[in-house]
């Protein structure tokens, strides 16, 4: 094993369970795609943090106080046109972490997607504003990240078969593979993707980490195609593996 300091990665989120989410398939991402990684040793190879190394995770809405007591601004318009939704906020994020001394190893900016179709878009323009000092990786869940949950989700027992079979048959497709069409926004709708994961785990959180960490990379790929899954799996692999990779390299 090479011996290094442990990267300190910033996570900007909406909730620590966007955290929890967006740190634990980053983990497997790892230790699936670097060879020397495994899950015993992952602890002592990177660090996730919020702002100023204070917290695990860095908050968007607290994000804005901060930026604001540090006078960090990013504008609303880029090259004189108006951004996709979120990119100046992104911006604003970045340039934040950017001030920390010394700056992080990497960011992942997490968030859902909701009904905003361009919170991508927004987020790629941010990254693409200027030459950051550090690889920024990009979640967005489509529509809630309890649907990158879902994708994950293996029933365990007969119990848990049968609360799957009924969600099924309440909703006339399978959440794991469509969870993409669970759009409602409201609280305990039929298609509320939140109500559907409670059914299934009972709000348990060991529960849900298990959907994360137990199924092959190659079933939450396949199953969350449409959710922003595998675009985010990509994304850390592209941008975050050649930071060990090239640790293992000195």
């Amino acid at each position: 094993m090479p011996e290094q300091a442990a990267y300190s990665i910033a996570v900007v989120c909406e909730a620590d369970a966007d955290r929890r989410t967006a740190c634990a398939l980053c983990d497997r991402v790892l230790c699936e795609a670097v060879d020397w990684i495994d899950s015993e040793m992952i602890d002592h190879l990177r660090a996730y943090h919020g702002d100023r190394r204070q917290g695990s995770c860095l908050k968007w809405t607290s994000m804005k106080e901060s930026a604001r007591a540090r006078h960090v601004v990013a504008h609303g318009f880029s090259r004189g046109k108006p951004r996709d939704p979120d990119a100046a906020m992104a911006e604003q994020a970045l340039k934040l972490l950017a001030t920390l001394d010394p700056p992080p190893d990497a960011v992942i900016l997490m968030r859902d997607a909701d009904k905003l179709s361009r919170r991508r878009e927004g987020f790629e323009q941010a990254r693409d504003a200027q030459s950051w000092r550090f690889p920024v990786v990009i979640g967005v869940a489509h529509t809630k990240r309890e649907c990158w949950i879902l994708a994950g989700y293996e029933p365990r027992d007969d119990a848990e078969r049968a609360l799957l079979e009924r969600e099924r048959k309440e909703l006339g497709f399978d959440p794991r593979s469509r969870a993409e069409q669970l759009t409602a926004s409201e609280d305990g709708a039929k298609r509320d993707a939140k109500r559907v994961l409670r059914a299934l785990t009972g709000g348990d959180h060991e529960r849900e980490e298990t959907c994360m960490k137990e199924p092959p990379l190659a079933v939450l790929k396949q199953r969350g195609a449409a959710t922003g899954l595998v675009d985010y799996l990509d994304e850390v692999e592209a941008r975050l593996v050649p930071l060990f990779d090239q640790a293992a390299k000195r």
